[in-house]
């Protein structure tokens, strides 16, 4: 349920306050930008889990927190129409909220995840909690884009309200004997070293290292066009708030087929495998880029031009491309250091460091160019369109950094057996839970 209540924060309240409230773009990508911040503290939250105890509570209270943060920011965004200053307080804190709830929930159960499942199936189990995460994503912006139409700011109220509950009761559901009763943590037979020596420990690994860079930058790629799409396609396409987010519920569905698409090129088909990890990290940054340039065009011939599909296609490209980097980051997670130790929750919680960084710059750039270029070309589809125009640069750049990523890891097969990659964990209770809990 983690992107339930997400896409509503940093998707629809965007557009309101860009669209219905005239404020410049700037301030939801500073709101954005602040969230993913305070995700900067994930590695110490995986180190936390590293060094023992029950992952439930984080990862519940996670949630209790992000679904608080949600729909404060929701009432703060309302609260701007009136009070536009204790309006942006309250917006400031609440954002806030939803970061520190997406850091203790989201890194506590890629851990769990990574504790729970072997080696060879981590990525299989990542890409399945993915995909219901996509779900969530998709779902919850088709219905509350059905109900938040017409625009109330009442209505945007009870919506946010109601996926926050929803969130929090499905997930303490989804949990519920999950982890069992956990597992004592044995005495050290040496000292622990603390987070600082565990950081620097995983930095000095150069997979590690290597993959970091390559999350920063292909997520600072892929973040950028997040919050501009539904204000473009409010003022260019003229499109209403309930209107806009279904078109990101419409370019989340594709993302889920991009994903499924991946997983299914792990099957072997006439005794190969169709691609790599590397093959659909390079073609889906390539896809990516090239459904943007449609959107440069997209923005010199609106309204006739077909904003969905394009749309689809992007989502589409950004879900092959994530996949891959799911199945790299839990392949690369496992292992012990030089020195003998565990280290799944600092190595995952410093990639996910490394992508909330990529996601709070790209953010706070694209909102940032778009007000930029609106004042220095006054056409709205042109300004738009050359903000588009940078994004397909930086999926090419992307793209041609993840080719040069060398190592067997990002050459191996797509997936590590003949199934695709969700069929190792369907059937067990667990595994139902899991799902459940991954929206």
């Amino acid at each position: 349920m983690l992107g339930a209540v997400v896409v509503l924060t940093t998707s629809t309240l965007n557009r309101v306050m860009v669209v219905e409230l005239a404020l410049p773009a700037l301030l939801p990508g500073l709101l954005v930008a602040l969230h993913y911040a305070v995700q900067l503290s994930r590695p110490r939250m995986g180190y936390g889990s590293d060094v023992g105890g029950r992952r439930t509570p984080w990862i519940l209270g996670g949630i209790g927190v992000l679904a608080l943060g949600g729909f404060g920011a929701a009432v703060a965004t309302t609260w701007m129409n009136t009070a536009r200053g204790p309006g942006i307080a309250l917006a400031v804190f609440s954002f806030a909220l939803v970061g520190v709830g997406v850091s203790a929930g989201g890194t506590s159960l890629l851990v769990l995840l990574a504790k729970r499942v072997d080696a060879p199936r981590r990525a299989s189990a990542a890409a399945l909690v993915w995909v219901m995460m996509i779900v969530g994503f998709a779902v919850t912006a088709g219905l509350a884009g059905r109900f938040l139409d017409p625009y109330t700011p009442v209505r945007l109220m009870a919506v946010s309200g109601t996926v926050s509950l929803v969130a929090v009761v499905v997930a303490a559901l989804a949990l519920w004997g999950l982890e069992g009763h956990g597992r004592s943590v044995p005495p050290a037979q040496k000292a622990r070293p603390d987070f600082a020596a565990a950081l620097r420990e995983v930095w000095r690994e150069p997979d590690a290292r290597r993959f970091t860079i390559f999350v920063f930058v292909s997520m600072l790629a892929y973040s950028t066009q997040d919050l501009i799409l539904e204000p473009f396609a409010g003022a260019v396409f003229g499109f209403t708030p309930g209107a806009s987010t279904q078109l990101s519920g419409v370019q989340h569905g594709g993302t889920l087929m991009g994903m499924l698409l991946a997983a299914l090129a792990g099957r072997r088909v006439a005794g190969a495998r169709l691609g790599s990890l590397r093959a659909w990290t390079v073609g889906g940054c390539i896809a990516s880029g090239l459904a943007l340039l449609g959107l440069v065009v997209a923005g010199s011939m609106a309204p006739n031009w077909p904003l969905r599909a394009n749309v689809f296609v992007l989502g589409v490209a950004n879900g092959a491309f994530s996949i891959a980097a799911i199945g790299s980051m839990m392949s690369l997670a496992g292992g012990a250091t030089a020195t003998g130790e565990a280290r799944e929750g600092t190595r995952m919680g410093l990639w996910g460091a490394a992508q909330a960084i990529g996601f709070a710059v790209g953010g706070l750039f694209g909102a940032a160019a778009s007000d930029v270029a609106r004042w220095l070309i006054g056409d709205m589809g042109t300004a738009y369109a050359a903000v588009f125009a940078l994004e397909a640069g930086m999926f090419v750049a992307a793209a041609m950094l993840a080719a040069r990523i060398g190592g067997p890891l990002l050459s191996a097969p797509a997936a590590p057996s003949s199934e695709p990659l969700a069929a190792p964990l369907v059937g067990t209770a667990d595994t139902q839970a899991l799902r459940a809990g991954g929206s």
